[in-house]
C-alpha cells in the first residue's frame, strides 16, 4: 500500500501576519490619510493628458470631423479603433467579478474591486467615441430608438450601431450596480471611522443604512449571486455584439463567422492585461503589497497565457480561411503582399510581436513572478491589442474592391490628442476612485483570513509536522 498523501498547502492570499483590525486599517488608510508623492505625480500626468484631449474634442466639435485623418474610404479610423479597444478593456472586470464569484475563486477578492472600477471607467471612454464620431454631438440622442413624435426618423434596428447602444448601456448599468453593491459594506466601515461630520454624512448616504446584520449579509450574498448570473452572459454578449459591427458587413476581411468568439477572447486578453497594469500601480501607490501578492500576479499572468493562446488560434484560423478562400481581396487583408508586406506592415508586425511573441515569456515562472517584467509585458499587450483593432479597421477598408477607392489613412494630431485624452480621463477617474473608495473589499478579505492568511497557514504547517 502506498503511504498517506498530504495535500500541499496553498500559498496564502494575505501575507504579513494580519489581524482583522490590520485589514481595516490598511484598506482605510489611502482614504483617510493624505495622498503620497507617487499619487500626485500620477494624477498630474493623467490630468494633463485629459485637459489636452478635452481641448482636441472641443476642436473637433467646433471644426468638424475633417480635423481627423478620415477620408472617403477610411470613414472609420482611430475613433472606432479606440471604441473597440476601450470596450475590450472593460471586459476583464466583469469576468473577474462575476464568473470567478460563481466559481468560488478566492483569489479574486483582492483584485475584483479595481477590475470592476476599471470596467465602468473604460466603458465611459468607449461611449465617447460613437457620439463624437457622429460629428454633430448635439443630436447624439438619434442613436436611441425614438417615438414618431420626433418626426419621420425611423431607427434602423438592423444596424449593428444600434445594437451597440443596447449592449453598452446594459453592460454599463449592470456593472455599475454590481460594483456599487459590493462597496456598501466598505462604505459603512468608512462611515463608522469618519472623523468629520461632512465625511460621515457622505458615507452614511452611500452606505444605504448598512448595519452588518445577518439579514443584511444574507441579502447581500443572494443579490451578489443574482447579479453575477446576469453579468456572466454579458461578458460574452457585449463584445459579440461589437463584433457584429464588422461581421455583418460585406467588406472583405470583416465578413467572418470567427469574429464573435475572436473578439471575446481578445477582449478578455486585453482586459486582464489592463487589470494587471492597474493592480501593480495601485499595489505600489496604496501600499497593498500584503493583499495583492505575487500569487495573485502569477494567477493573472496564467489567465493571460490562456486567453493569449485563444487569440493565437483565432489569428491562425483567420489567416487560414483568408488563404483557403482563394479571394485576392482576402489575400490582401491577411497575407503577403497585404498586411505583412503592404503599406501597413508596421502595424501588422506590431500586432504579431506584441500579442503573440512577447506574452509567450509568461510561460516561464521566473518571468511570471517578476513585477517589472509583468508590468512591461502587460503594457505591451495593451499596445498590441490596440494595433489589432487598428489592423482590422484600417487595413481592411484602405483597399476597397475598386482600385479607384484605395486611400491611405494618416492620423492627425487631433486623432492622437483625443485618444491620449481618454487615457488621461481614465487615469484621473481611477486615481480619484483609489482616494475615495476602498480599493479592496475588506469585508471579503476578512472572510478568508483564517484559511488564507499567513499566520494561519503557519499554524496548519506546524500541526501537520
Amino acid at each position: 500500500m502506498s503511504g498517506h498523501y498530504e495535500a500541499p498547502i496553498r500559498e496564502p492570499l494575505i501575507i504579513g501576519h494580519k489581524t482583522y483590525h490590520d485589514i481595516t486599517e490598511d484598506i482605510a488608510r489611502p482614504i483617510e490619510e493624505r495622498a503620497g508623492k507617487l499619487w500626485w505625480i500620477s494624477f498630474w500626468i493623467a490630468l494633463t493628458l485629459f485637459i489636452y484631449g478635452f481641448g482636441c474634442i472641443a476642436y473637433t466639435i467646433g471644426t468638424g470631423i475633417g480635423s481627423w485623418g478620415l477620408n472617403r474610404t477610411n470613414n472609420w479610423g482611430w475613433d472606432i479603433t479606440n471604441f473597440v479597444w476601450w470596450v475590450g478593456i472593460g471586459h476583464a472586470g466583469t469576468l473577474i467579478s462575476a464568473v470567478l464569484l460563481l466559481f468560488r475563486q478566492r483569489w479574486r477578492m483582492s483584485v475584483n474591486r479595481s477590475a470592476e472600477a476599471m470596467t465602468i471607467f473604460a466603458v465611459v471612454q468607449a461611449a465617447l467615441f460613437p457620439v463624437i464620431h457622429m460629428g454633430r454631438v448635439w443630436v447624439g440622442y438619434w442613436v436611441f430608438p425614438l417615438p414618431n413624435q420626433f418626426g419621420s426618423l425611423w431607427t434602423n434596428f438592423n444596424s449593428p450601431l444600434l445594437w451597440d447602444v443596447f449592449a453598452i448601456s446594459t453592460y454599463f448599468s449592470v456593472s455599475t450596480v454590481f460594483w456599487f453593491m459590493g462597496l456598501i459594506p466598505d462604505f459603512a466601515m468608512i462611515r463608522d471611522r469618519a472623523k468629520t461630520p461632512w465625511t460621515k454624512r457622505i458615507y452614511t448616504f452611500l452606505a444605504f443604512g448598512w448595519g452588518g446584520k445577518a439579514k443584511h449579509w444574507q441579502r447581500f450574498e443572494e443579490l451578489s449571486l443574482v447579479l453575477a448570473g446576469l453579468a456572466t452572459p454579458l461578458v460574452f454578449s457585449v463584445h459579440t455584439t461589437v463584433s457584429f459591427d464588422f461581421a455583418t458587413s460585406v467588406i472583405k476581411g470583416w465578413h467572418s463567422t470567427i469574429y464573435p468568439p475572436y473578439f471575446v477572447a481578445g477582449a478578455i486578453f486585453s482586459g486582464f492585461a489592463m487589470v494587471q497594469t492597474l493592480l501593480l500601480v495601485a499595489r505600489k501607490v496604496c501600499h497593498l503589497e500584503d493583499y495583492i501578492t505575487m500569487y495573485h500576479i502569477e494567477i493573472m499572468n496564467i489567465v493571460i497565457i490562456v486567453t493569449g493562446g485563444m487569440v493565437t488560434v483565432a489569428y491562425a484560423t483567420e489567416y487560414f480561411i483568408g488563404w483557403y478562400s482563394g479571394s485576392r481581396y482576402e489575400d490582401f487583408t491577411y497575407l503577403s503582399p497585404g498586411a505583412a508586406t503592404g503599406p501597413y506592415w508596421w502595424a501588422f508586425w506590431s500586432l504579431i510581436i506584441c500579442n503573440l511573441v512577447v506574452p509567450a515569456a509568461f510561460w516561464f515562472k521566473r518571468v511570471r513572478t517578476n513585477i517589472f517584467a509583468t508590468f512591461i509585458i502587460a503594457l505591451i499587450i495593451n499596445i498590441g491589442m490596440w494595433f489589432e483593432r487598428f489592423d482590422i479597421i484600417v487595413i481592411n477598408i484602405s483597399r476597397d474592391y475598386l482600385p479607384s477607392s484605395w486611400t491611405m489613412f494618416k492620423p492627425t494630431i487631433i486623432d492622437v490628442g483625443v485618444f491620449l485624452g481618454t487615457i488621461g480621463f481614465f487615469g484621473v477617474l481611477f486615481l480619484l476612485y483609489a482616494r475615495t473608495f476602498p480599493v479592496i473589499a475588506q469585508a471579503e478579505l476578512k472572510s478568508i483570513l483564517k484559511i488564507s492568511g499567513e499566520t494561519y497557514k503557519a499554524k496548519e504547517e506546524d500541526e501537520h509536522h
